[in-house]
């Protein structure tokens, strides 16, 4: 059996999970210096730790009037960078709209000319090499609607 294990340094203590115990021994701590109620519980904190967290105080004593302002304009920023991206993927759309219609070939059909025909509604297991094409046929009548008339093998007219 092969066996590997992580090392823990001093630098990633979350690999040896230290902080998580020094977090537990600090919370075993506080819960039996404070009330049930955890009302003390702000009373009781280490300088040290208050003194850390200050930069957070100091956040969320601003002006109201200020953060605002800065929202409204984050909010306009936010609704143009939006617009942006719908304008870039409109042109993206029309570009590769584009370059697929540059390789769409037209067909143009006379009388006479020998045709396949597709069959798109062959569904019931077809098989994996089995051709969806039928034909050929030959072409008797161009209609102006893109369609024609083709005779089958029977002698039969299809459209």
């Amino acid at each position: 059996m092969e066996s590997s294990t992580k090392v823990a340094t001093p630098y990633h203590p979350q690999t040896s999970g230290q902080v998580e115990v020094s977090n537990r021994q600090i919370k075993a701590i506080l819960e039996k210096t404070v009330s049930f109620t955890r009302k003390g519980l702000d009373c009781h904190l280490p300088v040290e730790v208050e003194y850390k967290a200050l930069w957070a105080v100091k956040m969320l004593n601003f002006d109201i009037k200020a953060a605002q302002e800065r929202r409204v304009m984050n909010l306009f920023e936010l609704e143009e960078i939006r617009m942006n991206a719908y304008e870039n993927s409109m042109i993206y759309k029309m570009r590769t709209k584009a370059a697929h219609d540059k390789l769409i070939r037209l067909k143009d059909f006379k009388v006479g000319d020998s045709v396949l025909l597709f069959n798109s509604k062959l569904r019931l297991f077809p098989g994996k090499l089995r051709s969806k094409w039928s034909g050929p046929f030959k072409i008797h009548e161009v209609l102006p609607t893109d369609h024609s008339l083709c005779s089958t093998k029977r002698g039969k007219n299809s459209q």
